[in-house]
């Protein structure tokens, strides 16, 4: 049985992020049901571990939490709308990278900031998960590269390069939205 200093730890700890965990949890899923449901679990999981956890950073404690149980809950209802690097052979990944790489910076990379928000928020939308994570995290929640790397469990590298190809198809999606 939880104590009410549990209650109190959970209420100092997750409570703060609880916007923030259903907006990541939102972008994650696609939907505003699903996402509640996610935070839901989210907050169940984090009251349960919260006394036996050494909390250092609790946003990123909270939304790790989040994240993971979203990727469970993906892979459980919907399995077809989320694909892992590590699931994709060798000419997928190819094709990501050089789909990453094909445009040089140009003036029309200023693109995004002329897109409107719709534009922009489908764009986002269209990525494969492992990247719209990572934008999500960085320009959303303004997690800083270690925060990311703490919260999906991946080098720093791997969330630099994951960004930084995330921000080039973007900016190819919305030139070609445009054109």
């Amino acid at each position: 049985m939880k104590t009410k200093d549990d209650h109190a730890l959970f209420d100092e700890i997750f409570l703060p992020h609880l916007q923030e965990a259903y907006r990541l949890a939102r972008w994650l899923t696609g939907n505003t049901n699903d996402a509640e449901d996610v935070v839901q679990e989210a907050a169940m999981r984090a009251f349960r571990a919260i006394a036996s956890s050494d909390v250092i950073n609790p946003r990123a404690w909270s939304l790790t939490i989040v994240r993971n149980v979203a990727y469970s809950w993906l892979m459980k209802n919907k399995p077809k709308d989320i694909v892992f690097a590590d699931d994709l052979d060798a000419a997928e990944r190819s094709g990501l990278d050089s789909a990453a790489d094909a445009d040089e910076k140009t003036p029309e990379d200023i693109a995004i900031l002329h897109a409107s928000a719709e534009e922009v928020r489908k764009a986002l939308a269209a990525l494969p998960a492992l990247f719209r994570e990572i934008v999500v995290l960085r320009e959303m929640h303004e997690l800083s590269y270690r925060e990311i790397a703490s919260v999906t469990n991946l080098p720093i590298g791997t969330v630099m390069s994951r960004l930084s190809r995330a921000r080039q198809l973007l900016i190819g999606t919305l030139r070609h939205a445009r054109s």
